[in-house]
């Protein structure tokens, strides 16, 4: 979280603002098409799709609050120009997004531990999701109340400096300042990273003990068991990208925002490479939205999938269109029907369609 804006000297702009566009395009593109793919097809709308256009959303609002307005005031010689009222509602929008984010990736990892330690229960439904996404915000509001009440806009003019500045000031409240810190770096970063981490261990060993246990029922199935290490291994790989993309992007920023709580003399940092370095690790963690819609799409089969059906359903006429989408709406019916018909001979075979997840983010 960057509750500290950096001042950079004009030969530094040419390098980072073409960075801070090529981020804020890729992500809004990304996550728009995210968004796009998950509302645009009824079926899609479960509770972790639910999660992820959340956490798309979050992402979005980065996007627009954090990285434009961060470049320009981190450039700009005029300091902070889009007034007072704006000062104070980009940092709380900077901040709740940033706790919005990593409550959303902890509610992603549990209800992907729920499907997987207990895949007959019943999902949640709708309302549930508008809640839960709404608790996620309202805490993420109150998580940023310290910051939107230390956040001050001044103007120098008065001064005779043409600029102005918003920033946080804790006047005689240091250890106030430090505690925060401490509770930033906690709760936006080790908590939630814990939590996924926890969450994923989790997921792969209760898949591993659910494979072991329906493959070694059937001798013959040799071909699922290949099927399924595949994906445990593309699964597992997915999970383990999404880690280690949040806890990569984010570290820099963090220790950085809590050595220039610890060092105001700037004797780690140095006053010469302070604003540089600020505003790289910024840089690296606005680049994790661009990460997300890679992660739990491009990655992921069923979004592909849908995305050529739909362009390519685009393109054709609208009887075929319909007869195409009856004819795979009936087989998928013809399919169900099959599986509830499966006889106690096909129990082996039932099991192994069961545990292998054709789609972890279904």
């Amino acid at each position: 979280m960057h509750r500290r804006y950096s001042r950079c000297s004009g030969f530094n702009s040419p390098v980072f603002i073409p960075l801070y566009s090529a981020v804020a395009l890729v992500a809004c593109a990304g996550n728009l098409l995210l968004l796009y793919l998950i509302w645009r097809n009824k079926k899609r709308h479960t509770t972790t799709n639910f999660l992820i256009s959340n956490l798309a959303l979050v992402d979005l609002v980065m996007c627009v609050f954090c990285v434009p307005l961060t470049a320009s005031y981190a450039f700009d010689q005029r300091g902070w120009v889009f007034g007072a009222h704006m000062c104070h509602i980009v940092t709380v929008m900077q901040s709740a997004a940033v706790y919005a984010g990593c409550l959303s990736l902890m509610a992603i990892a549990v209800d992907r531990y729920v499907v997987v330690a207990y895949p007959i229960r019943k999902r949640a439904g709708c309302q549930f999701c508008w809640g839960l996404v709404v608790l996620i915000w309202l805490s993420s509001l109150a998580l940023s109340t310290p910051t939107a009440l230390h956040t001050v806009h001044l103007d120098l003019r008065s001064a005779g400096l043409q600029m102005a500045v918003c920033e946080e000031f804790w006047d005689g409240q240091e250890r106030g300042r430090l505690i925060y810190s401490c509770f930033i770096l906690l709760f936006s970063y080790f908590v939630p990273l814990a939590a996924v981490s926890i969450s994923y261990c989790a997921i792969s060993y209760h898949l591993k003990q659910r494979t072991t246990s329906g493959l070694m029922a059937c001798q013959e199935l040799r071909s699922a068991r290949a099927t399924w290490s595949r994906r445990r291994r593309k699964t597992f790989y997915l999970l383990l990208v999404s880690v280690l993309c949040f806890a990569f992007s984010w570290l820099p920023l963090q220790v950085v925002n809590l050595i220039r709580d610890l060092d105001t003399d700037f004797s780690i940092l140095g006053k010469n490479y302070v604003n540089v370095i600020q505003v790289s690790t910024h840089l690296l963690a606005m680049s994790s939205a661009c990460y997300n819609p890679f992660i739990y799409a491009s990655l992921h089969e069923k979004f592909l999938s849908y995305l050529c059906s739909h362009f390519m359903f685009q393109r054709r006429k609208p009887g075929k269109d319909r007869g195409q989408r009856s004819s795979i709406l009936t087989m998928s019916h013809r399919m169900q029907r099959l599986r509830t018909a499966m006889t106690a001979a096909d129990l082996a075979g039932a099991v192994v369609n069961n545990v292998i997840p054709q789609d972890i983010y279904a």
